[in-house]
């Protein structure tokens, strides 16, 4: 399984960045984005930033991945804090999965 990591862009020479996730840095290829300037979020697979992120979105993502490590290592969490985004609603289904009529059981 691949994971995406939220990484802000350092500084940048042409299509490769050197960014930043939780202290690391790491150089990433911004071929399949383009050129983005330093401060920008981009999701990164396998050293190559795939999307574009907004600030929010990004934080969102680095609250999900603290909650994930923290479950992960036995520890307790506010999980509801930490999915701030999810807490509270229930998820609504895609179109291609609404029933077309109720169904009747």
């Amino acid at each position: 399984m691949c994971l995406g990591l939220p990484m802000q862009i350092i500084r940048r020479e042409g299509l490769r960045a050197l960014c930043q996730y939780r202290g690391e840095q790491r150089e990433i290829d911004l071929s399949l984005v383009g050129e983005q300037p330093p401060g920008s979020w981009v999701m990164t697979f396998l050293d190559t930033a795939r999307e574009v992120l907004s600030e929010d979105d990004a934080k969102k993502t680095l609250a999900a991945l603290a909650a994930l490590e923290t479950v992960m290592g036995g520890g307790e969490a506010d999980i509801d804090a930490l999915f701030s985004d999810l807490a509270g609603r229930d998820p609504p289904l895609p179109p291609h999965l609404k029933p077309d009529k109720p169904i009747n059981r």
